[in-house]
């Protein structure tokens, strides 16, 4: 799992590569993930946009923004925690995603909180230590 808190909201991320859906044979890899957002901070937040930054083995970076996530805009009340999961495909069988998500506090002050990067590998993915 991996973890990032910014101004009292803690993300964690889970990724799991998709076998089933993956075909390595054609450099289509495909990865699951799971994200939860807790609150805890004193008051209410909604999550109101996100903005994806995916790196694939060869560092091209591809950057994804919209409204939400899965269609929401979820509020998050303090103590509670919002998850959903999602996925996304690469050519190769390893990379990396990092981002973030806009906030807004319940006075409509908008902030970013971070996503922790997170490694996206195939179990057939070639380990390399730098």
């Amino acid at each position: 799992m991996y973890r990032a808190v910014t101004d009292g909201i803690a993300v964690e991320v889970d990724a799991f590569y998709l076998d089933h859906e993956s075909s390595p044979q054609e450099s289509y890899h495909v990865w699951a993930y799971t994200v939860r957002i807790t609150n805890r901070t004193t008051g209410p937040v909604r999550l109101r946009a996100r903005h994806w930054i995916i790196t694939d083995g060869h560092g091209r970076r591809q950057d994804v923004k919209g409204a939400g996530v899965v269609g929401e805009q979820p509020v998050i009340a303090p103590g509670e925690t919002f998850e959903y999961s999602s996925g996304t495909p690469l050519s190769t069988p390893s990379g990396i995603m990092t981002g973030s998500y806009r906030m807004e506090s319940a006075g409509g002050e908008m902030f970013d909180i971070a996503i922790p990067v997170f490694s996206l590998d195939s179990p057939a993915a070639r380990r390399v230590v730098n």
